[in-house]
């Protein structure tokens, strides 16, 4: 058996301005970071064998928080050209390779690209275009902001990723965190549990607020099953 945790970053400086953040580089706050060690504590007693993030600093900065707890060392591994990356992936020497976490980052587990809406004020989109047109954009599966990603979008370089990168090394046994975002999380849980098009809008992750999966008999089945998807947050 072994472990699948998702986790969502921890609050960020875009987050408290209300921004819409999507693929502009913000870091944690200092809430933010006590999310991570709390998040951290918890997952403690699971002993991570692999780690994967996006290429934005929010996620990798909650990522390595999490990791200090492991009393391990993560490290990014840079896949080199023309190499086999399932033959070369752990080929550490033994002596270290104990002692290391491999980290793989990926754009395709980059939150979403809002577009029109990169970077502006919530409240102030919200005045301009209607609370329910952006509630729409930002919830819908197939329709998102003008020039900018849909969840649909999302999903179709989150899924490839994860089921060619990450469901491999859980059939190996290996215990794997993924530290990402709203909504690649919520396009790899929509695949992982089969939701709808229409009940993923109501799923919601709170920062830094660990689901952890098993993978057993060839399925993931979530753990934590009595944790509420749908938090209630603002847009």
């Amino acid at each position: 058996m072994s472990y699948l945790i998702l986790v969502r970053h921890g609050e960020s400086g875009w987050n408290v301005d209300g921004r819409f953040g999507g693929w502009v580089d913000v870091p944690l706050t200092g809430r933010g970071i006590e999310e991570a060690l709390l998040c951290a504590a918890e997952l403690e007693e699971i002993g991570l064998d692999l780690a994967f993030t996006s290429k934005l600093v929010r996620a990798q900065e909650t990522l390595f928080l999490i990791l200090s707890k492991q009393k391990k060392i993560g490290v990014f591994v840079h896949d080199e050209a023309g190499t086999d990356k399932k033959e070369n992936r752990y080929s550490y020497p033994p002596e270290t390779e104990k002692n290391l976490i491999p980290i793989y980052s990926s754009e395709a587990l980059n939150e979403r690209y809002y577009g029109i809406l990169q970077g502006k004020k919530k409240d102030k989109m919200k005045e301009k275009y209607g609370d329910e047109q952006i509630l729409h954009w930002c919830r819908s599966f197939d329709e998102g902001p003008p020039e900018g990603e849909s969840l649909k979008d999302i999903y179709r370089r989150a899924v490839p990723y994860f089921e060619k990168e990450i469901i491999p090394a859980l059939q190996e046994g290996k215990n794997v965190i993924v530290c990402a975002h709203q909504n690649s999380l919520r396009a790899l849980i929509k695949h992982i549990e089969g939701i709808s098009n229409e009940d993923i809008r109501k799923v919601r992750l709170a920062n830094s607020r660990p689901l952890i999966y098993t993978l057993s008999g060839g399925r993931l089945v979530r753990e934590n099953a009595e944790m509420d998807l749908a938090v209630k947050r603002n847009i």
